[in-house]
Order: C-alpha cells, then sequence, then structure tokens
C-alpha cells in the first residue's frame, strides 16, 4: 500500500519471464558466443541457461592462418572457451586456415597446448574429435613446433583415447613414424582401441610407401570396432586387409580410399586378400577417389574384381594426355563392377577423344547407380540420350549433373538445346531427378 491507504498492483512480468526451460535453451542454442554471454547478463535464470550442457556438446574452433587485427583475439577466446565449457564438450572440430608464417604456427601450438591440457583435466566426454589439414610438412612448421604439437596431441591422445568414437586427423601429412607414435597413443596402455570412425587421409606426407611399413601395420592391429575408415592408397597393403579381416570382420561397413598421383600406388594387392576381407565384411562397401591416376594400366592394378565397390571419382582437372585413352577403362574395366557400383564422378579433359557412346553403355550397364557426374567434353545431346533411357526404365538414377565443356566461348547455341531438352523432359525431371546441367567453355 501507498502512503494514502491504496493497493499497488504488481508490475505485469514480461512473458520472457515464465519462458519454459526447453524453449530458452533453444533460443540460446541458435545464438553466438558473444550474444549468449549478453543473454546471460539479463537475470539468474538466463545466466543458469547458460551453462546448460546441450548448448556446448558441439564445437568448431577456426583459426586464421593470416595475421590481421581482427583475428587477433581467436587464440584467447578458444582457450577462454574450453576452461568454461569444455566439460560440456562431445564433438570438436579445430580448423587452422592456411597459416602464414611461423610465428602464427607458434601461436597456434601454444595455444593448442594449452587448450589439451585443459580438455585433457576437465572433460570425460568427447567423443569425436577432427583436427584437419594442419599439413606439418611446410617449411612454415619449424622442426621443434611440429614436434611440440605432436607430443602435446599424442599426450592428449593417451588420456582421451578411450572415449573417442570418430578421429578424423586428414591433411596432417606427417612421417611413418610421427604418424604410428600419434595412432599408437589411441591405445595406450590397452592392447586394442575402440572408435568406430578414423580419417587419416593424407595423415601422411606424399611420396611415403606406407604399405611396406611394418610399423603402420602394428598401429593400425590395435583397432578392433572400425566401422568407417578412410585413408590413402599408399596404405593398401595384404597385410592391412589381412589385420582389418581379422580384428574388424564383424564392423567394418566403409572404406573411402583415395590415389593421389605423386603417392606411390604401384604396390601389387592380391585378389584373395580383397576376396576375404569382403566375404567377412560381408556389408562392406568400398570408395575409391583417383586424383589424376587416370591411365587403364594403374587403374587395372587397383581396381580388382574381388573389391566391392560402391562409387569411383575419377578426375584428371585440366591436364590433357593425348597418348591417354579413357575408353577401355570405360569399356572393360568399369563394367566388371557393374553389380556394386552405385555413384559415379567423372572430371576430365577429352578433348581428343569422343566418350559419349562409352558413358551412355555404362550408365545402362550399371544397374544399381544412382548418382552420376561428369565434367567432360560431350555432345549436348548426351543428357538427352540418358532422359530418355530413364524415361524407358533403362536406368535409375537419381542424381544427374553434367558441365559440358566446350572449345567456344559462347555457349548460347548449347544453352538454347539445353532448355529445349529440359522442357521436353520437365516432367521426368521435377519428379525423379536431382538435376544440374551447363555448357561451360574451356579455354
Amino acid at each position: 500500500m501507498d502512503e494514502e491507504g491504496e493497493v499497488i498492483q504488481p508490475q505485469e512480468q514480461s512473458c520472457w519471464a515464465s519462458l519454459p526451460d526447453v524453449c530458452l535453451r533453444r533460443i540460446f542454442w541458435w545464438l553466438g558466443d558473444r550474444d549468449r554471454s549478453r543473454a546471460a547478463l539479463v537475470c539468474r535464470k538466463w545466466n543458469q541457461m547458460m551453462y546448460s550442457a546441450d548448448l556446448w556438446r558441439y564445437r568448431t574452433i577456426t583459426f586464421s592462418g593470416r595475421p590481421s587485427r581482427v583475428h587477433a583475439s581467436e587464440f584467447e577466446s578458444a582457450l577462454w572457451y574450453v576452461k568454461k565449457f569444455g566439460r560440456y564438450l562431445e564433438h570438436l572440430e579445430i580448423k587452422f586456415l592456411n597459416p602464414y608464417n611461423a610465428v602464427l604456427t607458434k601461436k597456434f601450438q601454444v595455444t593448442m597446448r594449452g587448450l589439451l591440457s585443459c580438455l585433457g583435466k576437465s572433460n570425460n566426454r568427447l567423443k569425436s574429435l577432427s583436427i584437419q589439414h594442419l599439413e606439418l610438412d611446410r617449411l612454415v612448421w619449424r622442426n621443434s613446433i611440429r614436434g611440440s604439437l605432436i607430443k602435446s596431441l599424442s599426450f592428449f591422445l593417451k588420456k582421451m583415447g578411450k572415449h573417442l568414437d570418430h578421429l578424423s586427423l586428414k591433411g596432417a601429412r606427417l612421417t611413418v613414424e610421427q604418424g604410428c607414435h600419434i595412432l599408437n597413443s589411441l591405445s595406450y596402455l590397452r592392447n586394442e582401441n575402440l572408435a568406430s570412425e578414423l580419417n587419416i587421409e593424407d595423415f601422411f606426407s606424399h611420396h611415403l610407401a606406407v604399405y611396406g611399413s611394418s610399423q603402420f601395420n602394428k598401429a593400425m592391429a590395435t583397432f578392433h570396432n572400425l566401422t568407417f575408415l578412410t585413408l590413402n592408397y599408399n596404405c593398401i597393403s595384404d597385410e592391412l586387409l589381412e589385420t582389418l579381416s581379422e580384428n574388424n570382420a564383424g564392423t567394418l561397413r566403409t572404406m573411402n580410399i583415395k590415389c593421389h598421383v605423386h603417392d606411390p600406388h604401384g604396390q601389387v594387392v592380391w585378389g584373395m586378400s580383397w576376396a576375404k576381407l569382403a566375404r567377412q565384411a560381408g556389408s562392406l562397401k568400398v570408395n575409391f577417389f583417383f586424383e589424376r591416376v587416370m591411365k587403364y594400366e594403374r587403374l587395372a592394378r587397383i581396381l580388382l574384381q574381388e573389391i566391392p565397390v560402391r562409387s569411383i571419382s575419377l578426375r584428371s582437372c585440366y591436364f590433357s594426355d593425348p597418348d591417354w585413352s579413357m575408353r577401355p577403362t570405360l569399356m572393360d574395366l568399369l563394367p566388371t563392377f557393374r553389380n556394386t557400383l552405385q555413384k559415379l564422378t567423372f572430371e576430365f579433359n577429352n578433348n581428343h577423344e569422343s566418350l559419349d557412346e562409352q558413358l551412355h553403355l555404362l550408365i545402362l550397364a550399371c544397374r544399381k547407380l544412382f548418382y552420376f557426374k561428369i565434367w567432360a567434353f560431350l555432345d549436348v545431346k548426351f543428357v538427352e540420350r540418358i532422359l530418355k533411357s530413364q524415361e524407358e526404365g533403362q536406368c535409375s538414377l537419381r542424381t544427374l549433373k553434367v558441365r559440358i565443356y566446350t572449345n567456344r566461348y559462347e555457349t548460347n547455341e548449347e544453352d538454347r538445346t539445353l532448355r529445349e531438352i529440359y522442357r521436353k523432359y520437365r516432367k521426368l525431371i521435377d519428379s525423379e531427378l536431382n538435376y544440374f546441367v551447363i555448357a561451360y567453355p574451356m579455354m
């Protein structure tokens, strides 16, 4: 009551005050770090919401590799975040983008040492760790900086390896000894580790024949629960396939294999080794990604008929070799996998030979094929032939992406024909296909 004895009516509270926790938590989930910090100052309830575990389970920390005032605080804020909320982390991704000089790599190394140390002390929930494209073989990484970073990462994995389900160190580019040291850290004081997903694509430096390393095969023998394995072909050997057959036959579902022109890929791998792995891991599907490895003789040594191949990607970028022909690969090699192939991706410069007919026949032969993407010199009518076959039920594509290279700057004629084809098959395209077709001047 006031001085005159009249009752004071309580002020109406904002609807935000009675917002259910589940709704408030969802709002906080969409806010960035700065906005979350500001919102936490509103009241005690909102401050408590700031510490909800659901908000901090997933985290991507990006460090710029370029000197800039704008990015100067990235290193400090990353460390602050881990100290404050690191105990809630379950999935952590760290990116260090194209480091410019040794000063920045040193700063990153020191920050990572503090970050991993803090995380190792406070967190027992981490399931997934991704640190990609470090490219530690570049000159900006001095030996001492590189060695300190590897030491910190190895120590962290020794402590947290038993919790990790997914590890990606794609693009680390280490020596065989350094790489195996890190992989062995996952099974420290144990004979095995139970990680189900491992991505070591470009984990080792180019030009290394990892397939001949007993260290690597011994390190891979500690994995007993792999479901997804991504690596380079220069790691593949009969010994590795035997190890996977013995230790991961009941779990292994997918292998992604990259073969780069600069990686050694001339090793002999017997078909019987692949056959045994395919037989024991009955659900295994293998995806191949070839970078500028295009010649039939090389591909035939790698793509053995015993492999349960699900997808193949062949990319030569813009390189052209008049002595190279794609026809034997399209007509003789790839049809070997007609019963298992589901995805095909081609990107090559075939200016010296026409491949429309061979590509069409390959699509018709692979009855399980649902994804087809090609960047090449093609006749515009090639697209119409594919759509006609789809309409007649001769193929079952769900995705068709075509970039038709031309030797002219102007593509008006091709564009007009493509519009006519789209109008003719519009009902089919709109109902069945993820469709993208374009003419592209290749000058």
